[in-house]
């Protein structure tokens, strides 16, 4: 059981995963949870951290959280909307800012004898986000530090153990914000900084061993990193007690399905492949809506995972390579689930009739550490540093109605694309990178013949998760190596474009 250190209450702020981001970081643990869904066992929660939220402690949609087993009692630190709203429920006042105060700012003032500031000078920056400010400080206040335009940027309450800060120290602008966090939780609340990728093994196992016992598991591999770092943890677990079918849907890239089978066979793992493309191919046979691809894709692998795991005996559980950030976008601070549940999460739509239990080894930990988790096992740095391929693969690539020939084509596109990026250096300066073939053709003009041919577009990202991304600015003279190889090599494509837009307000993938 993994032993818990921080909570962090959501308030629905865009930075709250970060905060959990910057405290793993300092290799503590936390979780985080619904500011109304507090869990009734707090004792092994040794600080709090009270998020910010879009919302205004002056308005009607004020959300309000019981902290009368928290506040006084644990060292509890509020950002933002939590700055705020102790102050404004608790003697002082909030008020809108003259100005919104949004974006850069620096600490002109630092209560230099506090330890919440230790090896902080003033003229830090800092982050800043709200169009309220506190006016005037709780009750029992203390002014430890102010900005040129923010008089109450912290405060402390005497007595207590309870801090507020009205800039986000969890974001990337605030220079010292990890130095702030580290001095809160460390010096103050004296929270051991004992997790690590070898302590997460070494518990997760436990927890496995524990959980399952003897029973058997059978788990869907799809190459990527998140399945594959599951498969080895389980498999560390549970041994042969763990079953593993890939599925090629016919939509992954050039080769992968041979290549990706036999390393796998190489890390000691019991797995069998399965080619389904056909079945797959004709599924999608004449539809365009990509929703429609996207439950067409998942249909046919329940159908295929379904009737693989039946030829398997007394399998109990169902093992999936869930990571925390689709836990928590599950959960919104209401409580409920969120308005967006991608459908592409295949495997967590198999029928009620298979009857399996479920178990999730990473379904705590973020992307980044998972892939630190997975050098801790000793997985192969190629494997683990894939970029992320979407679960119906180039099915949302191919913009309109799916062919063998249209698949045949874009994953020649593909592999030129990618195979280029590793040969220049590039491929691990891109968070993820793929290629899109467009329902739409284009004059061409090839050894004096007109052609009407393919659009292709190439797009590379750089992210650390993927919930908002940038284009990558990859060099002129790649590209046009790049394009002049596409054009040249891959029959049926006369134009490559490439996309230079940022998520938001587009996404990553175009279906």
């Amino acid at each position: 059981m993994q032993q818990h250190n921080v909570l962090i209450l959501d308030f629905g702020s865009q930075y709250t995963q970060l905060i959990a981001r910057r405290v793993r970081e300092l290799n503590i643990y936390c979780e985080i949870h619904p500011y109304n869904k507090i869990p009734k066992e707090l004792d092994s929660f040794k600080a709090v951290i009270l998020s910010g939220s879009p919302n205004s402690v002056r308005g009607e949609m004020v959300l309000h959280p019981d902290l009368s087993q928290i506040r006084g009692k644990k060292p509890l630190l509020t950002v933002c909307y939590g700055a705020q709203y102790l102050a404004h429920f608790s003697g002082g006042k909030v008020a809108p800012s003259n100005t919104r105060e949004y974006g850069r700012a620096n600490l002109s003032f630092i209560k230099s004898d506090e330890i919440f500031f230790k090896d902080i000078s003033e003229g830090s920056q800092v982050w800043m986000s709200h169009s309220d400010t506190i006016k005037d400080l709780p009750t029992n206040g203390v002014l430890l530090a102010s900005t040129a335009d923010v008089k109450n940027a912290a405060y402390k309450i005497e007595g207590e153990e309870t801090f507020g800060i009205q800039f986000h120290p969890e974001v990337y602008h605030s220079s010292d914000g990890k130095q702030v966090l580290e001095n809160f939780l460390v010096a103050i609340a004296k929270v051991e900084q004992s997790w690590t990728p070898d302590s997460f093994v070494e518990s997760t196992v436990e927890a496995i061993q524990e959980k399952v016992g003897n029973d058997k598991v059978v788990l869907g591999l799809s190459g990527g990193v998140d399945s594959t770092v599951a498969a080895v943890l389980l498999n560390k677990a549970i041994g042969e007690n763990l079953y593993c079918i890939f599925v090629n849907n016919g939509l992954l890239r050039k080769n992968e399905f041979e290549s990706v089978l036999s390393q796998y066979e190489g890390m000691g793992l019991n797995v069998k492949g399965v080619d389904a493309s056909e079945k797959f191919l004709q599924a999608l046979k004449g539809i365009t809506d990509p929703e429609k691809k996207r439950k067409a894709i998942g249909n046919a692998f329940i159908e295929v995972f379904d009737a693989e795991a039946h030829h398997l005996e007394n399998v109990k559980w169902l093992a999936q390579g869930t990571i925390y950030p689709d836990v928590i976008e599950s959960v919104s601070v209401n409580g409920g689930p969120s308005a967006t549940i991608k459908s592409h999460h295949n495997v967590g739509g198999l029928p009620d009739f298979m009857k399996l239990k479920i178990v999730e080894p990473l379904r705590m930990i973020f992307k980044d550490e998972v892939r630190r988790v997975g050098a801790s096992l000793g997985i192969d740095k190629e494997l683990l540093g894939r970029h992320p391929f979407p679960g119906p693969g180039l099915g949302i690539r191919i913009l309109g109605d799916i062919t063998a020939e249209k698949v045949r084509i874009l994953q020649e596109v593909d592999a030129i694309f990618i195979n280029g990026l590793k040969e220049d250096g590039l491929y691990d300066k891109v968070w993820q990178a793929g290629a899109m073939l467009l329902p739409v053709n284009s004059v061409g003009v090839m050894g004096d013949e007109r052609t009407y041919e393919k659009v292709v577009a190439l797009r590379a990202v750089e992210s650390t998760d993927g919930m908002t991304a940038d284009w990558v600015d990859l060099p002129y003279k790649f590209l046009q190596k790049v394009s002049n190889k596409i054009i040249n090599q891959v029959k049926g494509v006369n134009r490559v474009v490439y996309d230079i837009s940022s998520k938001p307000p587009a996404t990553i993938e175009w279906e």
